[in-house]
């Protein structure tokens, strides 16, 4: 098992592929995603969706968002951006509160 600084390397690894790595959706469209702003419509409801209600996403939300000119593809990367900026956010505030309990403050922060 690999151990915590190790995790977390892994981790803003994960991020930097999903965000700067190779892709058809542009570095913006998926910086936007993995934080869950600044999309347009129908793009913003579907990437919403996915980071907060994910069973209610529906091939209707799909569709609208392919209809606006996005290819499969794009969806793809924006819809992976999404969940694993959502994951990151609660990843970050599990740290936090980690280190918060055992009286730490912030990680990577003098208290």
């Amino acid at each position: 098992m690999p151990d915590e600084d190790e995790k977390r390397a892994l981790h803003r690894a994960l991020v930097d592929r999903v965000l700067n790595g190779e892709g058809r959706a542009s570095a913006e469209q998926r910086a936007h995603a993995f934080e869950g702003v600044g999309l347009a419509p129908p793009l913003d409801a579907l990437i919403d969706k996915v980071a907060e209600r994910p069973a209610q996403v529906s091939e209707a939300d799909l569709a609208a968002a392919k209809a606006s000119g996005c290819t499969e593809d794009q969806l793809f990367e924006l819809v992976v951006c999404a969940a694993v900026g959502r994951s990151a956010r609660l990843y970050d505030a599990g740290l936090a509160a980690l280190a918060e309990a055992a009286g730490e403050g912030r990680p990577g922060r003098a208290s």
